[in-house]
């Protein structure tokens, strides 16, 4: 069973969250908390593939406490998650965070229960994430796990002292933008740019969304990441039907790998660049007008 509290966040998509659900009824959390948004009144057929949502996950045959937020309104994904973690981290100090489209491998578990143990006391560590986009890539082979710069949040893990610092107002952006603070974590420009353009995108409201606020959160406390060298998430919501994930991605239902243990450690806490920088182009550099030109014709033949 797992010993750590576990957050599973549902909405309106019950194929996706069957399959994850199954892999938390694998888990067997000790301690389980389902957050869930309400439907959105002009979208047909919704109210009902909610309530399907809701039924999917009242199956719990182990022995297990469960806290349940369900909103009857829609609040959105960014108001929704950030709220939802907030009523979370206000009862217990370390949890393991799923969204319904976000499909662990079993491993995924005690990877995630282990490093919220060795790190809970470690004040530069922000987050333990599941998802490596290294394509089996290794820069250091006697290492299970590297520390990066990238807080990526498909299937995660964090403590209280962490989320305490959440800004999702982005009240502290401004003031950090124009004291060049992105520059001491993304030296590449054409990145900066886009992270520039992402976070006044979301804190003037244009973006509906909660993690470019904790990773600006992350980099403005000059914390690191914590990210598997195996594929321990894969995103299955990637489709028509998502908030944000609706588009072609390289990144999109990756293949899932096993971690072994026991897990091998790394000797100091710094972020691997060799890493980050593959990360940065596969995710983070901004497509070419040739890339651009081809999802675009690509969503006009889906239509």
């Amino acid at each position: 069973m797992l010993d750590s509290p576990l957050v599973f966040f549902i909405f309106n998509r019950p194929d996706p969250t069957r399959l994850v659900w199954e892999q938390i009824r694998q888990a067997q959390p000790r301690r389980l908390f389902l957050v869930a948004d309400g439907p959105r009144p002009a979208r047909a057929g919704e109210k009902e593939r909610c309530a399907e949502v809701r039924r999917i996950v009242e199956s719990v045959d182990w022995p297990c406490t469960v806290e349940r937020n369900y909103s009857a309104a829609n609040l959105g994904c960014g108001k929704r998650i950030a709220s939802g973690l907030d009523w979370v981290f206000s009862q217990v100090e370390t949890a393991i965070i799923l969204e319904d489209d976000c499909l662990p491998d079993p491993s995924f578990f005690p990877f995630c229960e282990e490093l919220l143990n060795r790190y809970r006391d470690e004040p530069r560590v922000a987050q333990i994430a599941g998802c490596s986009y290294q394509g089996g890539y290794q820069a250091h082979p006697s290492t299970s796990y590297y520390f990066s710069r990238y807080p990526h949040c498909w299937g995660w893990a964090t403590w209280r002292r962490a989320w305490s610092h959440y800004d999702r107002a982005m009240k502290s952006w401004p003031e950090w933008r124009d004291g060049n603070g992105l520059a001491r974590w993304i030296e590449n420009s054409a990145e900066r740019r886009l992270w520039v353009r992402n976070f006044n995108d979301t804190a003037n409201g244009l973006i509906d969304t909660w993690d470019y606020q904790w990773t600006m959160t992350v980099w403005r406390q000059q914390w690191v990441s914590i990210l598997p060298y195996r594929n321990l998430i894969s995103n299955i919501g990637f489709g028509p039907d998502a908030t944000h994930t609706n588009d072609f991605s390289a990144v999109a239902a990756l293949p899932l790998s096993s971690m072994p243990f026991p897990l091998q450690h790394p000797s100091i806490i710094t972020c691997d660049q060799e890493a980050d920088e593959r990360t940065s182009h596969l995710v983070f550099r901004p497509p070419s007008l040739f890339e651009r030109c081809k999802r675009r014709l690509r969503k006009i033949f889906r239509q």
